[in-house]
């Protein structure tokens, strides 16, 4: 038997003249330590500004209003609170996507090691508190004591991704867990701390919001716009709530299904339609749009 008789040749996929240009930088972000690399080199930008005599350009920069209003609906922010309440809300999410894979099918399934990186975070909170308050007590900078207690995670995900495989996979699981719970403690802390007002009644939506997620995954709803919309209502909530929106992030990423969906039985069922429907006279298929749709 002919082990290559089965073998097909891939096909020369239709090439536009923007994925000429767009192909190379999809590729580039692909690569693992491409973020990282990205991120130092963002800081060294930002440092080299901040110290600079362009620095009050570079301030008043991050401080351009952006609005966004819908009827008598406004979120009207600077450009930092943009990144800091919306954009980094999404890097949340799929830290929390990855840290429910590992709850789910990794290493933190067994609950002897997701007490360590969790015991670990509490330190990471209670010492660098301890110290600050231990400097600063009886003095105006007192009430800062919740300031040092956060990690920043964006740092250690980027110094991980920068290292690539060197980093074995229990640490890098273990410094993700530690991060991320360490950076949800410190949230709170700060959310119940330091917030001056915080509207229960826009917390309740959210939360009305996060059961509704959990009542669709209950009942099989799998379009994912349904869910998009209903991570911005969520996001939105949070944001008006004074609770800060990365949280949302956090509980969206863990309400992800992190399962297989379709078995084995099914993928090789579907190689058997596609087959079925290469032999039965493909070039002379009348209605291939339909055949396609019902493959999918």
């Amino acid at each position: 038997m002919d082990p290559h008789k089965d073998k097909v040749a891939p096909p020369d996929w239709p090439v536009e003249p923007i994925q000429r240009i767009v192909n190379p930088l999809i590729r580039f972000l692909h690569v693992e330590t491409a973020s990282g690399f990205i991120l130092l080199l963002a800081t060294v930008v930002a440092l080299v500004l901040a110290n600079s005599p362009a620095e009050q350009g570079y301030r008043a920069f991050w401080e351009t209003p952006v609005a966004l209003q819908v009827g008598s609906f406004s979120l009207d922010h600077s450009l930092q609170e943009w990144i800091n309440d919306g954009f980094m809300v999404i890097f949340f999410f799929v830290i929390g996507l990855e840290v429910k894979r590992e709850l789910v099918l990794g290493e933190l399934r067994d609950v002897r090691r997701a007490t360590l990186p969790i015991v670990a975070a509490l330190g990471g909170m209670l010492a660098p508190a301890g110290i600050y308050l231990t400097l600063q007590f009886g003095r105006p900078g007192e009430r800062g004591w919740g300031i040092p207690m956060a990690t920043d995670i964006a740092f250690v995900v980027g110094c991980m991704a920068l290292l690539g495989p060197r980093v074995p996979h229990g640490l890098r699981v273990m410094l993700l867990s530690l991060a991320i719970a360490d950076d949800i403690g410190a949230i709170l802390v700060i959310a119940v701390g330091y917030s001056e007002t915080l509207h229960y009644d826009a917390l309740a939506i959210g939360m009305g919001f996060i059961a509704f997620i959990v009542v669709f995954r209950w009942i099989g709803v799998r379009n994912i716009g349904v869910y998009v919309f209903l991570g911005i209502l969520v996001w939105l909530a949070f944001l008006k709530s004074g609770i800060h929106p990365t949280i949302a992030g956090v509980i969206l990423g863990l309400l992800t299904p992190s399962r297989n969906y379709l078995n084995q039985g099914v993928l090789l069922w579907l190689l058997h339609q596609v087959r079925q429907a290469i032999e039965g006279n493909w070039n002379k298929e009348p209605r291939r749009a339909e055949t396609v749709r019902r493959l999918q």
